[in-house]
Order: C-alpha cells, then structure tokens, then sequence
C-alpha cells in the first residue's frame, strides 16, 4: 500500500463517526475506533495523532499532543483505516498514511512488550530459567506465564499446566522467540520467565494482546484458555 494524502473531500465517509465520547484524554473516558464505532477505554485501543508535517503518527503510550484518533488493535481495523482515508475523515484534514503502518505498529508494540518485560526485571519482577520459573509457579508467586514461542511443546506445556493448577486463569504469554527474550534479558537464550502479580504483569498483558491482534488480523487473541499465541502470520 503506497503512502497516500487524502482530504476530508476525498475521503470515504466511514461506518461510524471515530468522534471520541470526550475530547480530553483521561482514562476514564471512552473513545471510539475510527473504523468500527466500537467504544472502549483508552487503554484497550491504539491511538494516532497527525505529526506537524500532516503524517498519521502512532502515539501507543498516548502522550503526544494533538486529537486523538482511536483504532481496535487489530490488523484489519488499520488496513480499513487506510484504505477507506478514515483517518482524514476523523482529523477533518489532510494526512499522509505511511505505507507500511501496519508493520510499523507491529515493530513499536513488539518493542513496547519487550521494553516492559526488561523493565520488570531491572524492578525485581521476574524470574528467569525453568527451575525458578517452576518454584514461583508452585508457590503462586507468578502472576504472568512467558514462554518462548519456539520452544518444545512438552516443556511449555508442564509449566503452563502446573501455574493454572496453583493459579488457575494465569495468562500466558507466547509472543515471542527464545532468542528474543534472552537479548531483553542479557542472555543468549531464555524459555520460561515468570513475572510477578501486579502493575508489569497487567501491563505486559495488555500490550501483548495489541500486539497479537495486529498479527493475527482479526482473529480473537483471548482464547478460552487464556494464552496469548505466537500468531505470526505465514512467511513472517
């Protein structure tokens, strides 16, 4: 998808009107995605802002200034967006839409988890390698399950199924390849890590279903037994 500059005129009239239920940007008000209606939390969407040089701009820790414009963490709400020049729509101006802003996003949500997973660390919130990750689990220590995606299922699965037995509903997180989580941990490698209950555990939770719905497109990221997969879409 080429990099494009709409204008109001020249932008298709969306669904919805993407108008936020309050302008002002505090969490207790609810936003509305610009390409479905939906109204959510803040916290449960992406948010945009148009940059100084009328570029869509993603602003995922919603501190840039400028109107918020709100989409669904999903891959198929950004192509919409794109596509149907809704985000000239909603800013009521002229916008340039990078052309690879969907892969953008991935890249700064990718970041965003693993940012927050090194932050828990340097804080003391986790604990890495199978033994302690299986002590925490026992214990009911862990309030969040990490697994490398390319580990063997066998391993994964006797951990994942000792934490739900002690904390049953224990998110588990499989986002991510094991040499991916040892650089955000200062090691080679790393396949089980368990991250204490609380603010870094909600947190990493939270931006790890943005980023799995944005790979996996429109398909639901909060399976019934709670794990966020890998869902890299094929080829990738």
């Amino acid at each position: 998808m080429p990099e494009v500059e709409t204008t109001v005129s020249e932008a298709a009239e969306p669904e919805h009107s993407g108008s936020a239920v309050k302008d002002p940007d505090d969490d207790e008000s609810l936003r509305r995605c610009i390409a479905s209606g939906d109204r959510k939390p803040p916290a449960e969407l992406l948010r945009f802002v148009v940059g100084p040089d009328g570029t869509i701009v993603p602003d995922l820790a919603c501190k840039l200034p400028g109107r918020g414009l709100w989409l669904s963490p999903r891959r198929d709400m950004i192509d919409k967006a794109c596509i149907r020049n809704l985000f000239a729509k909603a800013a009521k101006s002229t916008v340039r839409v990078p052309e690879d802003l969907v892969s953008l996003v991935e890249r700064l949500l990718n970041r965003r988890c693993l940012e927050l997973i090194s932050l828990a660390k340097r804080a003391g919130q986790l604990v890495a390698g199978h033994d302690k990750v299986k002590a925490w689990l026992a214990a009911g220590r862990a309030g969040l399950l990490i697994q490398a995606a390319d580990a063997a299922d066998d391993g994964r699965g006797k951990l994942r199924a000792l934490g739900r037995a002690v904390t049953p509903g224990l998110p588990v997180l499989e986002l991510f390849d094991a040499e991916q989580l040892g650089r955000t941990l200062g090691r080679p490698a790393s396949v089980h890590i368990a991250v204490a209950p609380g603010g870094f555990a909600d947190r990493i939770v939270a931006e790890a279903a943005k980023l799995a719905g944005v790979r996996n497109g429109d398909t639901k990221t909060d399976s019934p037994a709670g794990t966020i997969p890998n869902g890299r879409r094929p080829g990738k």
